[in-house]
């Protein structure tokens, strides 16, 4: 699909007023993008697992107003107005009304909640955006009594969830999802994030995912800056065809079963990442020294248990345990034992590779 199938193109909607309600999960990238163009359309390619437990979950009300110069929102955030939000939505808002022109015509009521703690290093804008993109296709399904695919309803989901944060445009399916042009996967876009059609090895099936919260603050350093950074960027080209090489293989990895390499080629893009920050002018790090230490404890447990454990990292000092499900009691035995004195009050988060976004009920 390209752009222009996305512009909604019916008759004014009759609807007064309406809800609607869906839980949109967060995820984790394994490819890592970084550096981004125009429109937020990714500079390479990336691979996620979509998570299971770690939600936003947003309810949307809308009620037709008669003035429609602006736009009209409140936000609510675990209940409680949340004036924090509202740029990033004004923003996201401004982006997708070329292909929702009813936004103006509407006053919307956006009462939201995470199953996680907020800024723990989860990324919230991803499933928040998502779960905010799918609402709104909801909508517009309502107000103009579309019958749409499930394909095309998804594919518009994660274009509109992709102006608010790249990312977010790999929440609305799983188990793996790609996005961006690479030459492995005949069906990806840059515009929307597209669900991995091949046979998922069972040593990938529930894999598991334990977020180490070493640090829930804010980040020193946002992901726009970061991104931004990569503009002559020193390394980036070559960054960028790693990025498409990775992500090549991976896709056999993840047919093939073959554990030990997707632990190399996942650990490589994390540290990758980070050295891409640390290599750019200005140059930030993001690790902390508890950081360093869980991952030299992982290398030693790995060593001496020959496991498949690993770690991945976002642009952040959190630390991802990523390992089979078959391993679980014997790595959160580890955890506990040996990682949670690394973590902020000892606090981590037990998630798992889920399916994607799903509709809720409304009162």
């Amino acid at each position: 699909m390209v752009e222009k199938d996305f512009i909604l193109n019916t008759e004014k909607a009759t609807l007064k007023k309406g809800k609607v309600k869906w839980e949109s999960p967060s995820n984790i990238a394994l490819v890592k993008y970084w550096g981004k163009r125009e429109n937020q359309i990714p500079a390479n390619p990336s691979i996620s697992f979509t998570l299971s437990k770690s939600k936003t979950i947003t309810e949307l009300s809308f009620e037709k107003k008669s003035e429609t110069k602006n736009f009209s929102f409140d936000v609510y955030f675990e209940g409680e107005r949340y004036e924090a939000f509202k740029p990033k939505i004004e923003t996201f808002f401004q982006r997708i009304e070329p292909y929702m022109p009813f936004l103006r015509d509407y006053h919307f009521k956006i009462d939201t909640k995470n199953t996680f703690p907020h800024s723990s290093g989860i990324a919230s804008s991803a499933s928040g955006m998502s779960a905010l993109a799918l609402c709104l296709m909801d909508m517009e399904r309502l107000l103009f009594g579309m019958d749409v695919s499930q394909d095309y309803f998804n594919k518009k989901a994660s274009f509109l969830a992709r102006l608010g944060s790249g990312s977010a445009c790999r929440s609305i399916e799983g188990e793996v999802v790609i996005w961006g042009e690479n030459e492995s996967f005949s069906e990806s876009s840059d515009l929307y994030g597209v669900k991995f059609s091949d046979d998922l090895h069972p040593n990938f099936k529930n894999f598991q995912d334990a977020i180490l919260l070493v640090d829930k603050g804010e980040k020193q350093v946002s992901s726009t800056v970061g991104h931004k950074l990569m503009e002559g960027h020193p390394f980036a080209a070559q960054r960028f065809n790693q990025a498409h090489n990775n992500l090549s293989e991976l896709k056999n990895v993840l047919i093939t079963g073959n554990l030990n390499r997707f632990i190399e080629i996942v650990e490589s893009e994390a540290l990758t990442l980070h050295a891409m920050m640390m290599t750019s002018m200005p140059y930030f790090i993001l690790m902390k020294p508890n950081t360093l230490e869980i991952i030299q404890k992982i290398w030693n447990y790995r060593a001496q248990n020959n496991s498949n454990l690993c770690f991945t990292l976002d642009a952040g000092a959190n630390v991802h345990l990523l390992f089979p499900e078959a391993e679980a009691d014997e790595v959160y035995e580890f955890i506990k034992s040996q990682l949670v004195a690394y973590c902020q009050n000892g606090h981590y988060i037990c998630d798992s590779i889920g399916k994607g976004a799903s509709q809720l009920k409304t009162p």
